[in-house]
């Protein structure tokens, strides 16, 4: 929407380090309990008010997987012409991975207010 945008790559790293690290910012950004998550939901605080929900994926063949295991949101970082870079939330751990991934795979966005 106007206004607002998704954010980068770079975006997505800062937001990461002000929570501490990779290694225990996706506690932080996890909804807590596993009303959404599947157990054991490791970590999940929402201490950061993101309240990170597991929306799974959809592949390119329009089928959908994972809901309940991970949150995968797109940033809006380019890694080749065909892929772009994703960060995700797992119910097993309180990281938050980074990958990149054909651009046909359906990922969550959150939008940043300009």
């Amino acid at each position: 929407p106007t206004g607002w945008h998704v954010p980068s790559d770079t975006e997505w790293t800062t937001l990461t380090d002000y929570l501490g690290g990779s290694s225990i910012a996706g506690g932080k950004m996890k909804e807590t309990g596993t009303t959404h998550w599947i157990s054991p939901n490791t970590g999940g605080t929402n201490e950061s008010g993101f309240t990170g929900l597991p929306g799974g994926f959809r592949n390119s063949g329009a089928t959908f997987f994972d809901l309940g295991d991970f949150g995968s949101w797109w940033s809006s970082t380019e890694a080749s012409s065909s892929a772009a870079w994703y960060h995700f939330l797992s119910y097993n751990n309180d990281n938050i991975n980074r990958q990149n991934n054909n651009k046909g795979i359906g990922f969550s966005v959150r939008c940043v207010r300009d």
